[in-house]
């Protein structure tokens, strides 16, 4: 192996791992003193940011899943981010070399 390539990797590594910390700091919300409860966008950015939030759950008490939330809108949105996040729901449809 080279040692530049291993550098490279440890570099890329300590990149991620620092910028998923970070992240996950960002993606806790407060429970206390919730008057509207959130709705479609709000669901939408707790979606997109599922993976910053799983992080920070196992550091701290805190839920992926915001509640109490708006009802269907707040999962329907979820549900957007979640996709967006992940790829979108038909990414591993397409085959190439057809």
């Amino acid at each position: 192996m080279n040692i530049k390539y291993l550098l490279r990797i440890f570099g890329l590594a300590s990149l991620f791992t620092i910028f998923s910390l970070i992240m996950s700091g960002c993606a806790t919300h407060s429970m206390a003193g919730i008057s509207d409860p959130p709705g479609f966008f709000k669901g939408l950015l707790h979606g997109f940011l599922i993976v910053f939030s799983f992080i920070a759950s196992f550091f701290t008490d805190y839920q992926i899943y915001n509640f109490p939330n708006a009802g269907g809108w707040y999962d329907f949105g979820y549900l957007i981010g979640v996709s967006m996040f992940f790829g979108g729901s038909g990414a591993g449809a397409c085959k190439k070399g057809k």
